[in-house]
C-alpha cells in the first residue's frame, strides 16, 4: 500500500529555476521497463540460444551491478557489453514512447510564467535524441543536460556541484521533479529548495507516494487552479 501523499505546498513567486528529468518524470517509464526488462531479453536469449527467462535473469543481474553509474544508461556500454545494436533496437519499439498527461500544460505553464526550465537526464545522449524525435518537448527548454556530459550520475554529489558551474541556478530558488528518491536526496543534499517526487513514472503500475518528498501523480497538481 502506497503511503500517503505529502502535497506540494510552495509558491511560484519563490522559483526562478525549474530541472525536468526525462524518463519516468515527464515520459511514461512503461517504454524503459518493457525495453529493458522484457524485449532487449527476449533479442538476447533468440542470439544466444537462452531461453527467455535464463536471458533475463542474466541481464537484471548485469543491469544492478551498474545501478547508479553512468553505465547504466550508456547504450554504447550495452551494445559493447551484449553484442547488440541497442539504440536500433530501442527504435523498432519507439511508437511506446509516451508523455504524460499535463507535461505539456505544465511546460506551457512554467514558460509563461517566465522560468528558466532545463532538462537533467541520466539518460544517454542516443535515448535522448530517439525521444525528442518521437516528443514534440526539445523547444520547452532553455537547456538540455545529460549525465554524460557531466561525467556523474545524478544520483552522485559530484553532479550537482557540475550542474551548478554549467547553469549557474540559485539552489535556493531552485524546483527539481525527479520520478528517483535516491536523486532528490542528493539534491537536497546539495541544497535544492523545492523537490518533487513523481509517483506515477509507469502508466502500468500504482501510484507510489514518498514518505520524504511532496508528491504529485500528475503534473497539473503543480498548475495553480
Amino acid at each position: 500500500m502506497s503511503p500517503s501523499q505529502i502535497k506540494p505546498d510552495f509558491s511560484w513567486l519563490s522559483v526562478d529555476t525549474v530541472l525536468l528529468d526525462m524518463d519516468g518524470t515527464l515520459l511514461d517509464k512503461y517504454f524503459d521497463d518493457h525495453f529493458w526488462e522484457e524485449y532487449l531479453p527476449k533479442i538476447f536469449a533468440e542470439e544466444n540460444g537462452l531461453s527467455a527467462q535464463d536471458a533475463r535473469k542474466e541481464l537484471l543481474l548485469r543491469y544492478q551491478s551498474v545501478e547508479n553509474t553512468l553505465q547504466w544508461t550508456d547504450l554504447d556500454y550495452w551494445s559493447e557489453q551484449l553484442g547488440l545494436d541497442i539504440p536500433e533496437l530501442k527504435c523498432k519499439i519507439d511508437h511506446l514512447i509516451q508523455v504524460h498527461p499535463y507535461v505539456v500544460d505544465f511546460l506551457d505553464y512554467v514558460k509563461s510564467i517566465n522560468k528558466s526550465v532545463h532538462l537533467v537526464t541520466n539518460a544517454h545522449s542516443k535515448t535522448l535524441d530517439i525521444k525528442l524525435r518521437k516528443t514534440t518537448l526539445g523547444p520547452y527548454f532553455d537547456r538540455i543536460v545529460c549525465s554524460e556530459e557531466i561525467g556523474y550520475a545524478k544520483e552522485q554529489p559530484e553532479f550537482w556541484n557540475k550542474l551548478h558551474d554549467q547553469l549557474q541556478f540559485d539552489r535556493e530558488r531552485t524546483l527539481l521533479a525527479d520520478d528517483t528518491a535516491k536523486v532528490l536526496h542528493a539534491a537536497k543534499q546539495y541544497g535544492i529548495e523545492f523537490l518533487i517526487f513523481v509517483a506515477r513514472p509507469s502508466s502500468r503500475l500504482p501510484v507510489q507516494y514518498s514518505t520524504d518528498f511532496p508528491s504529485v501523480t500528475f503534473f497539473n497538481e503543480l498548475i495553480p487552479q
